[in-house]
């Protein structure tokens, strides 16, 4: 009997932070699977084969003219996007398209009212901003909520801000983001000899969102009591410089490490070396917020504590005073009074390692996240189905 075939769209396949996708396309076995994407990057790193570019289909000025001024037709489909994406859905058979991020889908969708099968939409975390420097935005993104049978949110807190956007929360299916535990294998540690040189580390996109200013604060302060510990920040992305100017302006720069991106070998070799995982994330101002972030469940897997903050998704991941603890957002001197109840008592420290890797393994292994996933596929195909 035929798999069913889904579709993944994802406008770039991928950037280097989208490990979490490919993991998902990849591990999939109810399904078959093909990627539809305008961007093609990082192959050596991400290697998949069923890929299909979405170009726009070439149409003639006239065409155009009539399609765009007569017609009234939104720009994916007068620049030809429908007409190409139709051909690939139609000349591949597919039975489901899921597309990656809710912006993506409020792109598309058009062609998802025009196509004679289902989509379903996940959303990650950025792409629950209404974008209110885009007109019409906020509305297209409740007609997208209204129009698939399904949407996928990777924590409780998204769910809610579906719900605020009118989404009926029938509708609503959590997916949580697989890790694939024998990657990020258990490991147990030392204390620091000396009682001071502690390990700190964060792994992540190096944005506003992120709280990193926050970290470099906390771990100048810890650093006055602990003068041999050191930070670890692995990651890409714009605000490098700027942490790097604070790290030297904080006095803190020599213990201050910029790993860059690491792959999935660098990450294992970095959490196992570490003594616990910093992630004090903040809500910005314009809305943007975490589902559940990767690096730190992997972190939980290896058996770090978590230091983090009372935002998005994070305290569904986070049992604060269990796993590690979590504090208000923007709220410094708890960051730090907290660091010091992790650090001062080894008791405490052992206590949440192992739990931090128990309770990953009992609410993320990947295998259990992806047959959750296969079902809300087939779940999306009986309720088109039956309508």
């Amino acid at each position: 009997m035929r798999k069913p075939l889904v579709a993944s769209y994802c406008t770039t396949f991928l950037k280097p932070e989208m490990m979490h996708i490919y993991r998902q396309v990849t591990a999939l076995r109810r399904v078959d699977t093909f990627v539809i994407t305008k961007e093609r990057r990082c192959e050596d790193r991400f290697p998949f084969s069923e890929i299909e570019l979405h170009r726009p289909a070439k149409a003639n000025f006239l065409r155009r003219f009539w399609l765009k001024y007569i017609r009234k037709e939104p720009p994916v489909v007068y620049r030809g996007e429908y007409g190409a994406l139709q051909k690939i859905l139609a000349r591949r058979g597919a039975d489901l398209m899921h597309v990656y991020f809710g912006h993506t889908g409020v792109h598309l969708l058009p062609i998802i009212q025009r196509w004679d099968r289902p989509t379903v939409v996940s959303f990650h975390g950025m792409d629950v901003q209404t974008r209110e420097d885009q007109p019409g935005y906020a509305e297209r993104l409740r007609e997208l909520l209204q129009t698939v049978p399904l949407a996928m949110v990777r924590s409780e807190s998204l769910k809610q801000r579906l719900l605020d956007l009118g989404c009926p929360e029938a509708k609503i299916r959590i997916n949580r983001t697989g890790i694939p535990m024998d990657q990020f294998p258990w490991k147990q540690r030392k204390l620091p000899e000396d009682g001071q040189a502690w390990h700190l580390v964060q792994a992540c996109r190096l944005i506003d969102k992120k709280g990193l200013d926050l970290t470099l604060q906390a771990f100048a302060g810890f650093s006055k009591s602990c003068p041999t510990a050191k930070l670890t920040i692995a990651g890409e992305g714009p605000l490098e410089d700027t942490l790097r100017q604070m790290a030297r302006d904080l006095g803190v720069a020599d213990r201050v490490h910029f790993a860059g991106f690491l792959d999935v070998d660098g990450l294992r070799e970095l959490y196992h070396d570490a003594h616990l995982f910093i992630h004090p994330s903040r809500m910005t101002a314009d809305q943007n917020q975490e589902g559940v972030p990767n690096s730190m469940v992997e972190a939980m897997a290896t058996g770090l504590p978590v230091l983090a903050t009372l935002h998005g998704g994070i305290p569904e991941a986070v049992e604060s005073g269990r796993t590690g603890f979590l504090v208000p957002e923007d709220d410094g001197p708890a960051l730090l009074h907290h660091l010091g109840l992790l650090t001062e008592s080894p008791e405490t420290w052992r206590t949440f390692s192992e739990a931090a890797a128990r309770s990953a393994r009992e609410n993320f292994e990947q295998a259990a996240q992806i047959q959750r996933l296969e079902s809300i596929y087939l779940e999306a195909l009986e309720i088109w189905d039956k309508a």
